[in-house]
């Protein structure tokens, strides 16, 4: 896990290396959750600090109430709504950015294994991954698979 002085430094190296494109994906249903309870405006500071955000998609299925679309939309957010399951739509999109050569950084935020496998294969394609997640019940695999987990701020 990433601490405020070990992210500071990783921010400083990554600023005199070339400019890093972040393609970000939100696992909605994962963590927007009471139990979770996750601010996401501070998660995108973040990671503004670590590159530039070309892609930032949040996922939620079809029962997403049109104020909570609309909340994320301000936030910053493009929304995307799928009838079926949201990890496999997720994914998909995960993987178009993984072949991406304008992108150098997946980042998602989510705190499943079910998207260990396109870390795995952005690792091998050369891409730095990022995993932003929360307890309860963020996966040590998935912890352990991406090269940055960052632990996101309750609101």
């Amino acid at each position: 896990m990433v601490g405020e002085k070990m992210f500071e430094k990783l921010r400083a190296a990554m600023k005199r290396s070339e400019a890093r494109n972040i393609a970000f994906l939100v696992d909605g249903p994962n963590v927007i959750r009471k139990d979770v309870n996750i601010d996401l405006e501070a998660v995108l500071r973040k990671l503004k600090k670590l590159g530039a955000i070309k892609v930032c998609k949040i996922y939620l299925d079809q029962y997403a109430s049109d104020k909570l679309i609309e909340a994320m939309t301000n936030q910053g957010y493009e929304p995307v709504i799928t009838t079926g399951d949201v990890d496999v739509t997720m994914a998909v999109d995960a993987m178009q950015q993984v072949f991406n050569p304008n992108i150098q950084i997946i980042a998602l935020m989510t705190r499943d294994i079910d998207f260990r496998p396109v870390f795995i294969k952005a690792k091998e394609l050369g891409k730095e991954t990022i995993v932003i997640g929360a307890e309860p019940g963020f996966s040590i695999a998935l912890k352990n698979t991406a090269d940055i987990v960052i632990m996101a701020d309750a609101r």
